[in-house]
């Protein structure tokens, strides 16, 4: 690490601690030429393999991005969004992969959709999984309606 201060080409770390949210790593590091002090958050990266076989970082603002379109006119606000990209970056961290393929990210992303709102899980997923034709949607209503009644079933 390059002392930001006299950019010698190392440091030495004195302190390291687990950040809140436990996906970064705090570390305090000294320069061992000019005896600066400075600071560093370490994350670990993910890529993104694309259909087209090129990489890209994670990024969560991808994600509410593409489920903003299909949250438009919807009672969402950029707050669940927010929530709903944290849980699919969680989800893709907890497979310990540091490279997915996009498809695995798109269906990390249709559960907590579906749990905030109905039709704008039926709007991402009609796009997302190529729906074709009417009976595409009946059958993930019908999906949906059954999940339903098992929750309501479940809780009474």
């Amino acid at each position: 690490m390059h002392c930001p201060f006299c950019r010698h080409a190392d440091s030495r770390v004195i302190d390291s601690r687990t950040a809140e949210d436990g996906s970064s790593i705090r570390r305090r590091r000294e320069c061992p030429e000019c005896g600066s002090r400075f600071s560093t958050t370490e994350t670990a990266s993910i890529s993104v393999l694309k259909r087209g076989g090129s990489t890209e970082p994670f990024s969560r603002e991808k994600i509410v991005n593409g489920v903003r379109k299909a949250c438009q006119g919807r009672p969402v606000t950029d707050g669940d969004l927010a929530v709903l990209a944290q849980s699919v970056e969680e989800t893709i961290r907890a497979t310990g992969a540091a490279q997915v393929e996009a498809q695995e990210v798109g269906l990390a992303i249709l559960e907590p959709l579906r749990k905030l709102d109905e039709v704008a899980f039926m709007r991402f997923a009609s796009v997302y999984q190529g729906w074709d034709t009417l009976e595409d949607f009946e059958a993930a209503i019908a999906v949906l309606k059954v999940e339903r009644e098992n929750q309501a079933s479940q809780t009474a």
